[in-house]
């Protein structure tokens, strides 16, 4: 079924927005509470609140087909939220071909689709996505979204959107600029030197991250490693979340749990696929979840 989008106004604050109905394989919360971004809040109203590519956006889904988009027109729909979203993409056929190609290696991965089928993989700016990440290096989301949130109020440029002023992610010139004393108040510790080497390196034209949208996974893993602080996980996630490289499957503390407990015998990255980073939030997910529910069988 495709989505249809409709607009309209909110007469009292001339607020506009855009009502999709139709939307499938997409649940906000997963979606923005699966650890792949750092920008958006659920409100104490229901919809989740962030912005991304210099605009300020509510999201609200009061069922699973029908979703609100306040602060959007539908030209900010079609060239913007739709792409950032991934609501172009089939869903429906990505989850069939990950079953296919996971399955063979045992039946978690159908309960993982089936416990995670509303995550969207999302369409981030490269350069926030890569920072955003430098940034989750041995950290927790709480405090990972506390210090990009200080890092765009000290850095990014404000604007007027919906009813209140909004900052943008501060570019690489911004963050070089600064330097080690402009990113105290942000209080990032060691990683401070990691976003200053990668905003210089991206800067100066050493790392070019709209060029490596079309690398391979390879080339642009070369380039981002080369950056200091970048690893192998930086990589994956900046390449997977920033550069919509699908098939990028970044390993952190849970997936390796995840592969130790479900794949032992490995996994043969030559038969996941261009959608194995789309399978590995769907992994990380289904076991958070089913951890945070065995932890409370446990208290009760």
């Amino acid at each position: 079924m495709a989505i249809t989008a409709k607009e309209g106004i909110i007469r009292e604050n001339g607020i506009p927005f855009v009502e999709l109905s139709g939307v499938s394989f997409f649940n906000a919360e997963m979606t923005f509470e699966c650890g792949q971004c750092f920008r958006f809040d659920k409100s104490p109203n229901g919809w989740y609140e962030g912005v991304a590519y210099g605009r300020a956006i509510r999201i609200l889904q009061p069922t699973d087909d029908h979703v609100i988009l306040y602060g959007s027109t539908l030209s900010d729909y079609e060239t913007v939220w739709r792409y950032f979203l991934s609501l172009d993409e089939d869903y429906e056929a990505i989850q069939k071909d990950i079953c296919e190609r996971f399955g063979r290696y045992g039946d978690t991965i159908y309960e993982a689709v089936r416990c995670a089928s509303g995550i969207r993989i999302l369409r981030q700016e490269p350069w926030e996505a890569l920072c955003s990440f430098i940034l989750s290096q041995n950290n927790n989301i709480p405090r990972i979204k506390k210090i990009i949130s200080a890092l765009c109020r000290t850095l990014g440029e404000p604007f007027s959107a919906l009813d209140g002023i909004y900052h943008k992610f501060p570019a690489a010139k911004a963050i070089a600029d600064a330097g080690p004393a402009g990113l105290v108040p942000c209080r990032m510790g060691f990683r401070a030197r990691y976003l200053i080497d990668a905003a210089e390196k991206c800067q100066n034209g050493e790392v070019r991250l709209d060029a490596l949208k079309g690398a391979d996974t390879e080339e642009a893993e070369a380039a981002l490693t080369a950056i200091c602080g970048v690893g192998k996980k930086v990589a994956a996630c900046t390449m997977l979340y920033g550069l919509h490289k699908t098939e990028a499957f970044p390993v952190d503390v849970w997936i390796r749990r995840v592969l130790d407990k479900y794949y032992p015998d490995g996994l043969d990255p030559a038969t996941l696929g261009d959608y194995a980073g789309i399978a590995q939030q769907y992994l990380f997910y289904y076991e958070r979840e089913k951890t945070s529910q065995e932890r409370e069988k446990k208290r009760a």
